[in-house]
C-alpha cells in the first residue's frame, strides 16, 4: 500500500502550495482536512484555494457543507474514508492537507473521539451551561473529569470543550485517553514547515491584511444576508466571528485587524502544540519547492 502524505502545521505556513506540489510529484490527489474549507461560501476568510492554486490537481472535501449546518469530525471521517480508499484503489497517493488536527486524527487513526456519535441533548445542555455560567466555568468542569484535555484546550474553544465533556458523559472515557490509544489506519509520513515564530507571525499578518483587502467584511455580510445565523458553527471560525462582532458594534476599522491577528496567532500556537504530538512528523525548514520535494522524497 502506498504511504499517505500528510501536510500539516500552522495557518499561513504554505500548506496548500506544498500539498499541490506533492500531488504533482507523487501522482496524488489532495484531501482537505480543514474545518472551514468544507463550507460553501466561506472563501476569503478561509484562504480557500483558487482553481489556479489547485493547478489541475483534484481536491476533495472542499465546498461539501451548507454553512447553515453543523459539520462534525464524525461527518468528516464518514466522507473522507471512502475517498482515501478510492484514491488508493486507482494507484494514486492521497495527500492530506490542512490545519484541523482533529480531522487529521480521525482519518489517520482507527480509534478516537470521532467515532462517538453526537448526542444533541447532552451537547445542548453543556452549551446552555456555557451561556449561563461562562466559558471559564465550562472549562473548569472539563478539568474535573479530563484534566489532560483541559490543559490542551483553551477556554474560548467552547465547541471542543463541550465535545470532550460530551464524550466523557457518553462513554465514561476521557477524550485525551482515546486520542492517545491510536492505531494507524494507513502507513503515512507527515510534514510541516518549521518557520521561526516571528516569520510565521509576519506571514499571518500579511494574510490577514490580504483577506480584509479582498473583501472579508462583504463576504460575512453576504453570508448573513443569505440566512446564515451569526451563531452558526462556521461563523465561529477566526476572521468570521470577529467581523460579525464588529458589524454588531458598528466598529469595522479600529480594532478588527488587531483582534483577528491576535486570535490567529494564538490559533497557530495551538496548532503547533497539537501537531508536535503527531507520530511520523518531519519538520521541514522553509526552502524552495524542489528542495522541499526532494526532502520529502528521501523520507518516503
Amino acid at each position: 500500500m502506498k504511504k499517505l502524505i500528510v501536510i500539516c502545521g500552522a495557518t499561513a505556513s504554505g500548506k496548500t502550495a506544498l500539498a499541490v506540489e506533492c500531488a504533482k510529484h507523487f501522482d496524488g490527489e489532495v484531501i482537505s482536512c480543514d474545518a472551514l474549507l468544507v463550507y460553501r461560501g466561506l472563501n476569503i476568510g478561509t484562504a480557500k484555494p483558487t482553481a489556479e492554486e489547485m493547478a489541475g490537481i483534484p481536491h476533495h472535501l472542499i465546498n461539501v457543507a451548507d454553512p447553515r449546518e453543523k459539520f462534525s469530525v464524525h461527518d468528516f471521517e464518514t466522507l473522507a474514508l471512502p475517498i482515501v480508499e478510492e484514491i488508493l484503489a486507482r494507484g494514486k497517493t492521497p495527500v492530506l492537507c490542512g490545519g484541523t488536527g482533529f480531522y487529521m486524527n480521525a482519518l489517520l487513526f482507527r480509534s478516537g473521539f470521532g467515532h462517538v456519535a453526537a448526542d444533541e441533548t447532552v451537547r445542548s445542555r453543556y452549551e446552555a451551561f456555557a451561556r449561563e455560567k461562562g466559558k471559564e466555568a465550562l472549562h473548569e468542569l472539563l478539568r474535573t473529569c479530563d484534566p489532560e484535555s483541559a490543559d490542551r484546550l483553551h477556554p474560548n474553544d467552547v465547541k471542543r470543550v463541550v465535545r470532550a465533556l460530551e464524550i466523557f458523559e457518553l462513554t465514561g472515557a476521557k477524550k485525551s485517553a482515546q486520542a492517545d490509544s491510536r492505531e494507524p489506519r494507513y502507513p503515512y509520513e507527515a510534514f510541516a514547515l518549521d518557520y521561526p515564530r516571528e516569520e510565521l507571525y509576519e506571514r499571518i499578518a500579511r494574510r490577514t491584511q490580504a483577506m480584509l483587502g479582498a473583501g472579508l467584511v462583504d463576504e460575512v455580510r453576504g453570508l448573513l444576508a443569505a440566512g446564515v445565523p451569526e451563531d452558526a458553527q462556521c461563523m465561529q471560525g477566526i476572521g468570521y466571528k470577529e467581523v460579525v462582532e464588529c458589524l454588531k458594534n458598528n466598529d469595522l476599522q479600529s480594532t478588527m485587524f488587531d483582534i483577528i491577528l491576535k486570535n490567529t496567532r494564538n490559533y497557530a500556537k495551538r496548532q503547533l502544540t497539537f501537531f508536535k504530538r503527531m507520530p511520523n512528523l518531519h519538520w521541514l525548514k522553509p526552502s524552495d519547492m524542489p528542495t522541499l520535494i526532494k526532502e520529502i522524497e528521501e523520507v518516503l
